[in-house]
């Protein structure tokens, strides 16, 4: 049997279980908010075309209304300045948009503290625990905040004068993941691969700033990261190829031996 049919095989029986970490995507999916005077994207909506009726009496469908960072979505080098003469979404090598995957879980602390940071040293001592960080695969942070994601306020956790309280990673880690580690990019549950307070970090954005700027890519608003293991997952990040594009929402699924 061919290795291709062996991985149908096993999806097939369950022996290789399909965990899908994309939000649903609707007028409800949280979206980032800048402060005045920069700008927003817009909130996620269906304009109807036709829905059995005059307009088509035989067929349903829409238009859409999005922002390419918008829900679960997969961020391009171009999007930031550091990576402005980098791919854009179109230019992603497809056999990049499948790697394996491993699962850094924090949530505890995270429960404790919504503006908690990882360092270098917390991915060292998981490291210690758990093996290297795969060569051209991705680092998926799990910190618990895919449960806050059916509800904006909630998600955002924004204080009173507006600064968004969500966990992160600092601006060193940062720094040495883009340009110490061999991962393909990172992947968080948040809004955005940065932390709330990431506009006060040295650089600011970090995240966005070192590994974009290295020609590595992110995923945001994931979920049901708790049902990977730490190690030995593949993920299929499935953006569209939008010529040009920043970014795109996409279908993130990942693959995991049961």
């Amino acid at each position: 049997m061919s290795l291709l049919a062996q991985l149908t095989a096993a999806i097939g029986d369950g022996s290789i279980e399909v965990v899908d970490l994309t939000a649903p995507l609707s007028e409800d999916t949280p979206i980032l908010k800048l402060p005045e005077p920069f700008g927003n994207t817009e909130h996620f909506s269906l304009r109807e075309i036709s829905r059995y009726d005059d307009r088509g009496p035989a067929w349903y469908w829409n238009d859409i209304v999005t922002g390419e960072h918008t829900g679960t979505h997969f961020d391009a080098p171009v999007h930031w300045i550091t990576g402005r003469d980098g791919d854009d979404v179109s230019q992603v090598a497809p056999r990049r948009l499948i790697a394996p995957a491993v699962v850094l879980d924090v949530a505890d602390r995270v429960a404790a503290d919504p503006d908690f940071l990882l360092g270098i040293d917390d991915v060292l001592d998981w490291t210690k625990a758990n093996g290297p960080l795969p060569e051209g695969g991705w680092l998926l942070y799990r910190t618990g905040w895919d449960a806050r994601s059916g509800e904006q306020d909630a998600f955002l956790n924004a204080d009173e004068s507006g600064a968004s309280h969500t966990p992160g990673i600092s601006a060193e880690c940062a720094r040495w993941l883009a340009e110490e580690t061999p991962i393909l990019g990172l992947g968080v549950e948040t809004v955005g691969t940065d932390a709330g307070g990431a506009p006060a970090l040295d650089p600011p954005f970090p995240c966005h700033s070192f590994l974009l700027g290295a020609g590595k890519y992110g995923l945001t608003q994931l979920r049901n990261l708790d049902r990977l293991p730490a190690r030995g997952a593949a993920v299929i990040a499935s953006p569209l190829p939008i010529v040009g594009g920043s970014g795109s929402p996409a279908r993130v699924l990942a693959l995991v031996e049961r």
